[in-house]
C-alpha cells in the first residue's frame, strides 16, 4: 500500500508498507546528476555524493557508516545521469536511526577543506579504475557519440582535471542551487508504523529549506549519427551500437522492453542465438535500454576478437533489419509478456528495489503504479504498440557506434554498420525542444 504526501517545505514523501517483512529501506533521491552540470563542473554531483559521507556537525566519517553497520545495516549511494540517491537498508527496528543519519548527512555535512582535498585523491583513483575497464570507457565514449555536446554526454565521474578544480565554495554553491526539497523524494519501503514514521520525517527533514525552487529544465538532444574509437592495449574489441529508444515514462516503453527482450535480452534472444550460439563469434552479446527524460536509446554490446568484428557487425545489422521488417508473432508476444511480468515481480521481492523504483517514478513522473497496474499495462501490449516501437526505434537501424580495442580500423567497421545513416543525418535539421 502506497502513501504519498508533501511536507510544507516541498519535500515529497512516498512510503510503501509491507507488513510481513522485518526490514526497511530508506532513500533520499535528488533530481540532480551529471546531466544537470555545466562542462566546467562536470563530475561535481558525483564528488558531492562522496563528500556527504565525510562528516557532519555531530558525526565523524567513521561514525556515519559505523552506526549503520553496527546494527547490521547497509549504507550507500549512487550518482547517475539524472539523479543521486543516498540510502540505508536495516531491520525495521532501526528505522529512526536510518532517517536520522540520512537527514544528518544531507542537512549538516561539514565539507571540511582537508576532507575535500583527500577525497580528490579517492575520486581520481576511481576515475583511473574506470579507465582500466574497457566497458566503462566504452560507455563514456558511446554517450559522446550519441548525445554530442549535450550534458547527457558528460561522464558521471567527470575528469581528473575537473575534480582537482573543485573547492568548498563551488561545492556549496552547487548544493544551494541543486539540492533542494522541491526536487527531492524521500522513499521508504518495508515494515513501519505510519504515524510514527510521519513524526520522524517531520522532525528530521521538516527544517530543510531552499533559497529558491529549483526544477531541472533539460535541453533534449538529437541522437547523433557518429562513431568513436579509443585505442587501448587489450585483447578484445569492445563494441557499443546505438539505436533510437524511448524517453523515460513513454506509454510504449513496456512494448520496447518486450521487443528488446526478444532481440537481445537473454540467452534465448535473437542476437545471442545467432552471433554466439550459431556462429561462435563472441562470448557476450546483448541489448539494453537507456531511457532518460525526453529521450532514450537502445544499445547493443558485444566483446570479441577484432578479427570477428566485421562478420559480427554484418550479422547484427541484418538481424535488426529483419527484426524491424518482420516484427514478432502472436506466440512471441504472449511468451514475452510472461517473461517481463516475471522479471518485474521477482524484482519486487527486495525492499531496496521497490524503494528505488518508487523514488524514481515519484521524482521524475510524480506518480507510482501499483503492481496490478503494471501487470495490466504489460498484458495490454498489442500489435499497435509493437508496430509503433518497431517503426520508431528499430527501422532506422544502428545510428552510432563506439569501439575500444587495440589497433582497430574502426572506419572499415563503420562502413559495415553505419552505411545507411545518410538519410538520418539529413533529417537532423530540427530545433531542439525543452522538457
Amino acid at each position: 500500500m502506497y502513501n504519498m504526501y508533501t511536507l510544507e517545505n516541498g519535500l515529497r514523501i512516498i512510503t510503501e508498507r509491507i507488513e510481513h517483512l522485518n526490514s526497511v529501506s530508506v532513500g533520499i533521491m535528488i533530481q540532480n546528476g551529471s546531466r544537470n552540470e555545466t562542462e566546467e563542473l562536470n563530475g561535481i554531483s558525483h564528488f558531492i555524493e562522496h563528500m556527504f559521507f565525510k562528516g557532519t556537525k555531530k558525526r565523524t566519517p567513521k561514525a556515519i557508516v559505523e552506526e549503520v553497520e553496527n546494527v547490521g545495516g547497509q549504507i550507500n549511494a549512487f550518482t547517475s545521469k539524472e539523479a543521486t540517491c543516498y540510502y540505508i537498508k536495516a531491520l525495521n527496528t532501526h528505522l529512526d536511526l536510518a532517517i536520522d543519519i540520512l537527514s544528518d548527512m544531507i542537512l549538516n555535512a561539514k565539507f571540511d577543506p582537508e576532507e575535500i582535498e583527500k577525497e580528490k585523491g579517492v575520486v581520481t583513483e576511481e576515475i583511473n579504475m574506470g579507465e582500466d575497464s574497457p566497458e566503462d570507457v566504452l560507455d563514456d565514449e558511446q554517450s559522446k557519440v550519441s548525445f554530442g555536446n549535450n550534458s547527457l554526454s558528460y561522464p558521471i565521474l567527470g575528469t581528473i582535471s575537473k575534480v582537482k578544480s573543485f573547492d568548498r565554495e563551488k561545492i556549496l554553491n552547487f548544493i544551494d542551487e541543486k539540492y533542494t526539497p522541491y526536487n527531492s523524494v524521500l522513499s521508504i519501503c518495508g515494515k513501519f508504523d505510519e504515524d510514527e514514521l510521519k513524526k520522524l520525517i517531520e522532525e528530521s527533514f521538516g527544517d530543510w529549506k531552499a533559497k529558491e525552487v529549483y526544477k531541472p529544465n533539460y535541453t533534449t538532444p538529437i541522437i547523433q549519427s557518429e562513431a568513436g574509437y579509443v585505442n587501448k592495449d587489450i585483447e578484445q574489441l569492445h563494441i557499443s551500437l546505438g539505436l533510437k529508444g524511448l524517453p523515460y515514462g513513454d506509454r510504449n516503453n513496456y512494448a520496447l522492453v518486450l521487443l528488446n527482450n526478444i532481440l537481445g535480452g537473454g540467452a534465448s534472444s535473437i542476437l545471442f542465438q545467432k552471433v554466439r550460439e550459431e556462429l561462435g563469434l563472441c562470448y557476450s552479446v546483448y541489448s539494453y535500454l537507456q531511457p532518460f527524460q525526453g529521450i532514450g536509446t537502445v544499445n547493443i554490446y558485444t566483446g570479441l576478437s577484432k578479427i570477428y568484428a566485421p562478420k559480427a557487425l554484418e550479422v547484427i545489422d541484418k538481424e535488426i533489419i529483419k527484426f524491424a521488417k518482420n516484427g514478432i508473432t502472436k506466440n512471441q508476444l504472449e511468451i514475452n509478456k510472461e517473461k517481463i511480468k516475471a522479471t518485474y515481480i521477482l524484482g519486487l521481492e527486495s525492499t531496496s528495489s521497490r524503494m528505488f523504483a518508487n523514488a524514481k517514478n515519484y521524482l521524475l513522473k510524480s506518480t507510482v503504479f501499483t503492481q496490478e497496474q503494471v501487470i495490466k499495462k504489460i498484458d495490454d501490449i498489442d500489435e499497435q504498440n509493437i508496430n509503433y516501437v518497431l517503426d520508431n526505434c528499430f527501422k532506422s537501424g544502428v545510428l552510432n557506434a563506439s569501439y575500444v580495442g587495440k589497433d582497430v580500423d574502426f572506419n572499415s567497421l563503420n562502413n559495415v554498420i553505419l552505411k545507411d545513416t545518410k538519410a538520418y543525418n539529413n533529417s537532423l535539421n530540427q530545433d531542439k525542444v525543452q522538457i
